[in-house]
């Protein structure tokens, strides 16, 4: 009896988790395991945090930062009105139009092929260069014209009306406006003809 009273203090004593004394503690294996375990989780927490850089002042902005320049603008600047501003200046016909930077007084006719459907007809602008055209097709600096009720501009042109046997016919049509009667110019393929005829 005075054995186990002897054992029993001393296992209190020394502590019965480390000696293995008492039925709750685990065997020593298994604390070693536990222990490799906790020692792993430790390493990849560690593993899986970002690298630590130096201590970096912190940044300060300056007004200049946030001056405009034509690389970037600022995002929450509404630019509506500019771009409808530009759109006015830059009226452009989506149709495809026949030497579209002269005007139809700068353009003289040098010769007609009336024998074919659709029939030809060839036009020399100012620098002496020859253009065929055909009926049906827009030819020369178009006319800007101001919408009624809306207020946007467009774009009208001239268009190859019909090609006679000594001249070419242009008319000029307002889509928007089908009451303003249609425009019509002719050149004629010898100009002195029509001189002498007056």
């Amino acid at each position: 009896m005075k054995q186990v009273h002897v054992a029993f203090v001393l296992c209190a004593a020394i502590g019965a988790p480390a000696l293995g004394c008492g039925e709750d503690a685990p065997p020593p294996a298994a604390a070693a395991k536990a222990g490799e375990e906790k020692e792993k989780k430790s390493r990849k927490t560690k593993e899986a945090e970002p690298p630590k850089g130096p201590d970096l002042p912190p940044v300060v902005s300056a007004p200049i930062d946030f001056v405009e320049a034509q690389r970037w603008r600022d995002p929450f600047v509404s630019y509506a009105a500019e771009f409808a501003l530009e759109a006015k200046k830059r009226v452009k016909s989506q149709r495809e139009v026949v030497l579209d930077q002269y005007a139809l007084d700068e353009l003289k006719l040098a010769g007609l092929v009336t024998g074919i459907r659709p029939a030809r007809a060839m036009l020399i602008d100012p620098s002496k260069t020859g253009h065929v055209v055909q009926e049906g097709q827009f030819v020369g600096k178009p006319e800007v014209v101001q919408g009624g009720t809306s207020g946007a501009e467009y774009e009208i042109n001239w268009r190859v009306d019909r090609i006679r046997e000594n001249d070419i016919v242009f008319v000029r049509e307002d889509p928007a406006n089908p009451d303003v009667p249609t425009a019509t110019r002719v050149i004629p393929l010898r100009p002195e003809d029509v001189l002498a005829a007056r």
